[in-house]
């Protein structure tokens, strides 16, 4: 018979959760972090069934990576490589398999094996619906990256393909496809893994800065597209009050991807792709394209009101676009 949380109880559940932390590190209500003349970037994420994750489409340990894995990725888009610490909170039904809870902390435990980082306590309590609240602390580094930091002249630069996860998700939960095409099973898979086991971009991050020129400035302006490609566009332009003209012919997609045009959208809008979107002076854009292979410009920063436009003049109605949308 399966051990449920409500079998186990409080004290017990804790115990259990010891084993992937450190001795003594939740004995206290509190966690002590060390740091000597460091900022830290502070993050936090909820997570809640039925709207971030699903048990029928993600085993926990799938789960388990996202949760950590996803706030990583706010931390690499702000400029921290150097992952510090986590704390994870938990609501769970009494009825919680304990088996789901250590497989969900084995999964999170893959991934700070992989980025770096530790468990240093959190909070657990009862409640009718799964929620996972991760708060993850990272040293802050240059170039601190932030959407208000674009100026008119910057090349926009992609890290990696936008569509993935989007087409994933339709694929696990047997949802509509843009269009009756043929893809490929390696398509398939590679969308699949994308929506389940997203990686942040921390060596995109390690290569941008190794490759910046003496001659330029720390000053850059990032995010991540994890809720849309051109949401994280979105971002920068209001945050920086420029505009951003995109090359059509420049926006990277898988090379399986089908050609059909209306499946431009889930490249656009998909969101959950992870990629880092910078803003950054054309030489270091064109260094950075050297040391990092997947990267790609895609467009430039200009002046004016906020705004998104295709290389053609073709507005794009940010304000409408089908971007992700949390509530």
């Amino acid at each position: 018979m399966a051990i449920t949380i409500k079998d186990l109880g409080e004290i017990e559940l804790l115990n259990r959760l010891k084993k992937f932390m450190r001795s003594g590190q939740i004995d206290d209500d509190i966690a002590e972090i060390n740091i000597i003349n460091k900022s830290l970037l502070i993050n936090t994420d909820l997570l809640v069934e039925k709207i971030h994750f699903s048990e029928d489409i993600s085993n926990a340990k799938d789960i388990g990576w996202k949760c950590i894995t996803t706030n990583i990725s706010d931390l690499v888009c702000s400029g921290s490589e150097n992952i510090t610490a986590f704390t994870v909170g938990l609501v769970l039904p009494p009825n919680t398999h304990w088996k789901w809870v250590e497989d969900l902390y084995e999964g999170m435990s893959e991934a700070m094996h992989k980025y770096g980082g530790e468990i240093i306590g959190g909070d657990c309590s009862s409640g009718e619906t799964k929620m996972i609240s991760i708060t993850a602390i990272g040293e802050m580094n240059l170039p601190k990256l932030h959407r208000g930091n674009a100026l008119p002249g910057d090349f926009l630069v992609s890290t990696g393909v936008h569509g993935l996860s989007r087409l994933g998700l339709a694929l696990l939960t047997s949802g509509k496809l843009p269009s009756e095409v043929q893809i490929s099973p390696q398509l398939m898979d590679r969308a699949i893994n994308s929506h389940k086991r997203p990686y942040p971009a921390v060596e995109a991050l390690k290569a941008l800065k190794e490759c910046k020129p003496k001659s330029a400035s720390w000053r850059a302006a990032g995010t991540d597209s994890s809720d849309g490609l051109m949401e994280s566009i979105r971002g920068i332009c209001q945050s920086s009050n420029c505009q951003a003209v995109l090359s059509k012919t420049s926006i990277l997609t898988d090379p399986d991807w089908p050609k059909d045009p209306s499946w431009n959208e889930w490249v656009l809008n998909g969101g959950e792709d992870y990629r880092l979107i910078l803003s950054i002076p054309k030489e270091w854009a064109e260094a950075f394209l050297k040391k990092f292979r997947s990267a790609h410009i895609i467009g430039f920063i200009k002046e004016g009101k906020p705004n998104i436009f295709w290389d053609n003049l073709e507005q794009i109605n940010i304000e409408q676009s089908s971007r992700f949308q949390h509530f």
